[in-house]
């Protein structure tokens, strides 16, 4: 009988910790999917992140490194120009990455490392109980913006693909989703074009997918799909950012 459909050798056979309708676990087969496909399974170093991803050693297959919160792109330079060889990706959320990381994105792109950016945006703190997080929507409520984010205190929220385009050394930035089969696909599209600049030394890759989180958004995992297409994309349009190949390219 034919196989049509098989767990990625580039995921571990762990159970996921995730909560129901949670879209980790869909970023993680779509990643390890593209570790396949490309067959750099035994080339590649995962840098962890602090949040909800912080397990992710747990669930890809590979050489992973547990960086301290917001410095996976710091911890991604030094193994990567420790061994150009590898092919080296870090795993973060919006807290860790727009937050307290937001330096070392931003200086990780400029330098043009060539390293791939798997970036998270669920627009609220998951692991630590539903805090504001610095993608939360204006008016959005979490457990320490009660009646909703207000931008006239505490400003509006990060939009990093936007933030990155007007890096000169960002190569390639697109924001996509996975709220259905379409989004789903585009994404993993956009994901392994991310590792493909790297394997050609293109440098600085960052894909944000938008992501539920159903537990601290207070719905049904349903629910948290329709809220990515109804509110998220609003604020966050999808789309490529920066590619700058392309744009030479087409010169």
């Amino acid at each position: 009988m034919a196989v049509v459909f098989e767990k990625p050798k580039a995921l571990t056979d762990a159970p996921l910790h995730y909560c129901p309708g949670c879209t980790h676990g869909i970023v993680h087969r779509l990643v390890a999917e593209v570790i396949d496909e490309l067959g750099i399974q035994g080339e590649t170093i995962a840098v962890a992140s602090v949040g909800c991803s912080v397990m992710s050693y747990d669930y890809f297959d590979v050489d992973c490194v547990q960086a301290a919160h917001g410095r996976a792109p710091a911890v991604a330079t030094g193994v990567k120009r420790s061994d150009p060889s590898k092919i080296v990706f870090t795993y973060q959320g919006d807290g860790d990455l727009a937050a307290i990381g937001t330096a070392e994105t931003v200086h990780s792109a400029a330098r043009r490392e060539n390293i791939t950016v798997i970036f998270i945006n669920n627009a609220i703190y998951g692991m630590t109980g539903g805090q504001m997080a610095p993608t939360t929507l204006p008016g959005q409520v979490t457990q320490t913006s009660p009646y909703g984010r207000d931008v006239n205190t505490v400003g509006y929220p990060m939009k990093v693909c936007e933030l990155l385009s007007g890096v000169d050394g960002a190569a390639y930035l697109e924001r996509v989703s996975v709220h259905d089969v379409a989004h789903v696909r585009k994404a993993k599209a956009a994901i392994k074009k991310a590792f493909q600049n790297q394997i050609d030394g293109k440098g600085f890759s960052l894909i944000e997918v938008l992501s539920t989180c159903p537990t601290n958004w207070g719905v049904s995992p349903k629910k948290a799909l329709e809220w990515i297409e109804s509110d998220m994309i609003p604020y966050y349009p999808l789309g490529v950012y920066k590619d700058i190949y392309a744009e030479e390219e087409n010169k």
